[in-house]
Formats: C-alpha cells, structure tokens, sequence
C-alpha cells in the first residue's frame, strides 16, 4: 500500500486496539513513483497525529515513520529494533503516562470521532511538502493542536429556518441529520463529524444551519413540532 494513503485514523485505531507504538514506512522522499508524491503527505500525516497524541497525554514517540526502499532491507530491520526499544522502553500505552485505560479509551475514540473535521481544517498542511528535516518540529505547533481541539465547531439547523429542502439530508455524508418531507431536519449531535457539509450546501436564500463555536447548541425542535404546514395556492388567494 502506498503511504499516501496513511490516514489518520488508522494510527488512532490501532492505539485504540491497545498496540504500544506505531511504525509507518514509505518509499523515500523524492522517489515516489507517483505525481503525488504521498510519502510526503504520510510524513504530515505523522507530524499531525504526534502532536494530537501528545495533547491527550500519550508520548509521541510511539509514533515512527521511516523512508527507505524496497531493497533497504537491513535499514529496515535496524529501524525496527530501534522503534521495538523505544517502545518496550516505554511501556505499555496509557499506563506509563499515568492514563487510566478508560479515560485514554475515550479520548481516543474523540480523537476518531473528529478526524473529518481535522483532516478538512488542515488539508491545506497535510498537501505540503517538507523538504527540511529542521521544520518536522515546528510544522504543526502544540497550541496550534490545542486550539484546534478547544474550538471544534457543532453545526444547528434552525427550526425557524428550515424548509426541509432535503439537501443537507441527502448531502450529510455521516448520515447524522433526521429529516424528511415537510419535516424541520435536526442534526444528531452524537453522529455528527463536524464536517460542515450542512452548512455548506444549506441554500443561501434558507440560510438555516448555523456554526457554533464555545457554547452550547440549543436543544433540538420536539418531534410533534417539526411538520411543516406549507399553505396551498388556494388558500395564499383567499
């Protein structure tokens, strides 16, 4: 598999599986055989998820990423050793850094949960292209992380707003928002991705969906008030 296609949520899995530490390994930088050049995007990929892991409390050195080729064999195998000290000296995850098995459990599946909005908040980042080992450190920044994980976004459907158009609905690509014909759509808070694919397809002359930031989202229409009476030709003439 190239490591172009290293996601995210792949390393997030994995510690949520209980594994110590994981190792990524790609082609080397500049030898990719595709116009992409996805071995670059794995390392971002790899920088992003170190800093996400240090800000739920994991040691990102659990994290390793390596670029050699097919026929580096004995590089391979020393960098394996190396990783496979690291980790024993380490420990096991989430009790050497003092983390109770549920609490990092949930942490991590947030931290699963919100990949989308991660991915689409930095996609930007995640398409560079580091040529400079001395910017691997700084290229994503700790309060960069925590600012991104404080502020994440919660998505609303106005009831007043909402024509049930459908758009959202059939646009949301989580399936988290319960709509229907002549029904006001309300968004299940717990499903959504905070992908803000609502907010963008809502049409401009509904303006319904609203992006919440630091506070509360208002709590969902009741259900025996969400039909939409939508008056008749005859009845707009009388």
């Amino acid at each position: 598999m190239c490591s172009g296609r290293v996601d995210p949520e792949f390393v997030f899995k994995a510690l949520l599986n209980g594994e110590d530490g994981v190792f990524i390994g790609g082609c080397r930088l500049n030898e990719c055989n595709y116009v992409t050049h996805g071995n670059y995007h794995a390392l971002n990929v790899a920088l992003l998820c170190k800093r996400i892991m240090e800000h739920i409390g994991l040691n990102p050195e659990r994290l390793n990423i390596q670029f050699m080729s097919a026929g580096d064999g004995i590089l391979f195998a020393e960098h394996m050793n190396d990783f496979g000290k690291t980790v024993k000296s380490l420990g096991p995850i989430g009790i050497s850094e003092g983390i109770n098995t549920d609490v990092l459990k949930s942490r991590i599946e947030e931290i699963i949960r919100l990949i989308p909005y991660i991915k689409i908040a930095k996609r930007e980042k995640l398409g560079s292209r580091l040529t400079n080992k001395a910017d691997y450190d700084g290229f994503f920044t700790r309060e960069e992380i925590d600012s991104l994980l404080r502020d994440v976004p919660s998505y609303y459907i106005d009831p007043d707003k909402c024509q049930a158009c459908m758009t959202c609905f059939r646009r949301c690509p989580a399936e988290a928002i319960d709509g229907g014909k002549n029904r006001i759509h309300v968004i299940d808070q717990d499903k959504c991705i905070k992908c803000g694919t609502c907010l963008e397809v809502c049409p401009p002359k509904f303006g319904a969906v609203t992006r919440i930031v630091g506070g509360p989202v208002p709590p969902p229409v009741p259900e025996d008030k969400r039909m939409i009476t939508r008056k008749g030709k005859k009845e707009e003439n009388a």
